[in-house]
């Protein structure tokens, strides 16, 4: 029986059906690489491109999609990839689409050293990216002009947003300050991971090896194509030339280059202070955060579920979680989406009711 703190109903409250996976995709690997085995073909990108100051001389580049409607949009959301993503990856960018199509303007963002914004930050993000994150939200909401700002964030993105609201109702609450409204107005996750230390033995299983070398040939890339440069050791580690050999793992490449690149004293560290389980558990945290909505497939096989039952469990003040039973890591590929793909996946058109119905 699911826990009575789950969302089951959401979907039917939404409009929508149950999920229920569309052939031929019809386990969680399956689901993880439909994007992958057969990319939804979309319109051409017409992002306007939006720098913004991150602090050091380095930007992040964001790209801002109005309504499809071409009237007046509903609210902004701010759209974060995940881990070795971007804004141009067709999942995010098909999310942006039923977004647009749905009344809200998105904001797409590259996070530092992704996509299209390599040139303009150096280095690479990490899961708490606050420094980088916080200016991100401020510049958003004054893009939103009046309107909503709400967060979308797919995989690690979710985890980013998180790890922010927490940071910054975490530094009014230690100044001693009273509470201010939060940074977003709604949230939405999918797939994120909220223990970091949990997700990264799950990538290690022998039956997910291929992803975590998909993953990690990426990562290495990303970081190798940086124009700022990379230090010696940096590159020795990243080329496989270091004394402990060449990076076999995200948690390898966590250890050489994210945790000492974000100051954290190792990659344990790191792993428990960019987790936000324990922050949202936390029953001391005075400041509430935003309504929020969680989803996650039971058969994801990249993070692990249990932190997210756990979550449910809580039964915190505007959080609905929804789990189900199918649907991979950002799968979500329901017998119910349009022909091809256009018109979103099952959780695109899933967000974009909730938050219609959050603002109504």
């Amino acid at each position: 029986m699911p826990s009575p703190a789950l969302s089951v109903d959401l979907p039917t409250a939404l409009g929508l059906p149950p999920f229920r996976p569309r052939l031929p995709w019809l386990n969680g690997d399956l689901q993880t690489l439909r994007d992958t085995l057969r990319p939804v073909r979309l319109p051409a990108d017409q992002g306007q491109p939006i720098q913004v100051e991150v602090g050091g001389g380095d930007q992040l580049l964001a790209l801002l999609d109005q309504p499809l409607s071409g009237g007046e949009a509903q609210g902004l959301v701010l759209l974060m990839h995940g881990l070795a993503g971007s804004s141009q990856r067709g999942g995010l960018r098909r999310m942006g689409d039923t977004l647009q199509r749905s009344g809200f303007a998105v904001l797409r963002l590259n996070m530092r050293g992704a996509g299209a914004g390599r040139s303009l930050a150096r280095g690479t993000y990490a899961a708490n990216c606050n420094r980088d994150l916080l200016p991100v939200l401020r510049r958003a909401r004054e893009l939103a002009a009046g309107k909503p700002l709400l967060g979308m964030g797919i995989s690690l993105g979710g985890t980013k947003l998180f790890n922010a609201l927490l940071a910054s109702a975490e530094e009014r609450q230690a100044a001693g300050l009273d509470p201010a409204p939060p940074l977003l107005d709604g949230l939405v996750t999918i797939s994120s991971p909220l223990d970091l230390h949990a997700c990264s033995l799950q990538i290690e299983r022998p039956r997910n090896r291929v992803y975590e070398r998909w993953l990690l040939k990426r990562l290495i890339a990303q970081t190798l194509a940086d124009p700022f440069g990379v230090s010696a050791a940096e590159r020795e580690a990243l080329e496989g030339r270091a004394a402990n050999g060449p990076l076999r793992s995200i948690r390898d490449f966590d250890a050489a280059i994210t945790a000492p690149r974000w100051g954290h004293a190792s990659v344990e560290a790191y792993y428990a202070q960019a987790s936000p389980l324990a922050g949202l558990l936390d029953g001391e945290r005075r400041y509430p955060l935003p309504p929020a909505l969680v989803v996650h497939a039971e058969d994801d096989p990249w993070v692990p579920v249990a932190s997210t039952r756990q979550l449910a469990a809580a039964q915190l003040p505007g959080m609905e979680v929804l789990l189900t039973a199918q649907g991979g890591h950002n799968g979500f590929h329901a017998r119910c989406d349009g022909p091809g793909g256009l018109g979103g996946c099952w959780t695109d058109r899933l967000t974009a009711r909730w938050f219609q119905r959050l603002l109504a």
